[in-house]
């Protein structure tokens, strides 16, 4: 099941791109009536330049503070001030065509903005929906967890690390390899310990340890016991 963050995505995914279709959709009709676009007045320009100077602090800011906290929906919508920004500009510039006399800059300045907004909008609609299927984390991720597991105190190897996306954070099953002469208990003091040093440093919602005996064989891995009690045939 995704967290809050992944459908709000996927909705403003969703908007963009149908934003971005509406956009190119009249940029391409007043290309084929360019006699119907209008002159601009100088006062677009300054209103344009504005909204560029502000959508790309704001982008700036947001995207600063999404990386801090670990947002999903916040860098979507840092990237969406970006697209303002960049939105802006291309605008200003078909403004400054269209006062230099060239009308026709306006719809193809129209057109590129709405292939800008359509692309980030199915960019960030196709990532929301693979996190609502439960995608697995890169590899990379999955390193820097394996990583803090071996480096607890107790763990002698960990392999089966398994992983899967939910919105923003991350459900994790991993095989903990410890001494196979210590007691129970030990064996889930040291699982506790792992799954607290995970939850602290990574993105982790939670983590699901299963305790295996280091370098003796279980019944998890068969392959194991007959390596380690070869059967002996009758002679």
């Amino acid at each position: 099941m995704a967290t809050n963050a992944t459908r709000p995505s996927l909705v403003l995914g969703v908007m963009l791109l149908a934003v971005g279709v509406g956009m190119l959709w009249a940029a391409m009709r007043k290309l084929e009536s360019p006699e119907t676009v209008a002159t601009v007045h100088v006062a677009a320009l300054w209103v344009a330049g504005s909204a560029l100077v502000a959508k790309e602090l704001l982008f700036r800011y947001m995207l600063r503070t999404a990386k801090r906290i670990k947002s999903s929906m916040l860098v979507a919508n840092a990237w969406h001030a970006r697209s303002d920004a960049a939105s802006s500009l291309v605008v200003g510039i078909g403004i400054i065509g269209n006062l230099a006399g060239y009308p026709i800059l306006d719809p193809i300045a129209a057109l590129i903005v709405g292939f800008m907004v359509g692309k980030m909008g199915w960019e960030f609609g196709w990532d929301a929906l693979h996190d609502l299927m439960d995608r697995a984390v890169d590899d990379q991720e999955v390193a820097a967890i394996r990583q803090t597991l071996v480096e607890t105190p107790g763990v002698s190897a960990v392999h089966d690390v398994r992983t899967r996306k939910m919105g923003d954070m991350i459900l994790v099953d991993a095989h903990l390899e410890v001494d196979a002469t210590i007691t129970v208990e030990a064996g889930h003091d040291i699982a506790v310990t792992a799954r607290n040093r995970v939850l602290q440093r990574h993105r982790v919602l939670n983590l699901m340890t299963h305790i295996d005996p280091w370098r003796r064989p279980d019944l998890d891995h068969p392959g194991s016991v007959e390596a380690a009690h070869p059967r002996l045939e009758p002679g």
